[in-house]
C-alpha cells in the first residue's frame, strides 16, 4: 500500500518500457491531427517528409518506439510544428 504505479513498473522493470510508448502514443497522436487538420493523407504527408510511405507508418505506429528524433523533427516541420524535449528532475516523488 502507499505505492506509486510508477513504482510497481520500475519494480517490474517495465518502467522505461511503458513510458517510452506512451510519449510515442502522444507524439503519433499529435501528428495525426495535424495531418487531418491540413487535409494530409499519408502518401502526402510522406512525400513532403521526402520520405517513404512504410517509413511514416513506422512513426504513426505506437507500437514502434525506435524513431530516430530527425525524422520526429522533419514530421513536425512539414505539419509547421517543431519537437519540444524536457528533462525532468526524478528525484522528487509528486504528492
Amino acid at each position: 500500500m502507499g505505492s506509486s504505479f510508477d513504482d510497481f513498473l520500475s519494480e517490474e522493470g517495465i518502467l522505461e518500457e511503458c513510458e517510452a510508448g506512451a510519449l510515442k502514443d502522444v507524439l503519433a497522436l499529435q501528428i495525426k491531427a495535424a495531418m487531418c487538420e491540413l487535409g494530409l493523407n499519408k502518401v502526402q504527408m510522406a512525400r513532403r517528409m521526402h520520405t517513404s510511405r512504410a517509413q511514416l507508418d513506422r512513426l504513426l505506429d505506437p507500437g514502434n518506439t525506435s524513431v530516430t528524433l530527425h525524422t520526429m523533427q522533419r514530421a513536425a516541420a512539414v505539419l509547421g510544428k517543431r519537437v519540444r524535449l524536457d528533462l525532468v528532475d526524478t528525484s522528487t516523488k509528486p504528492v
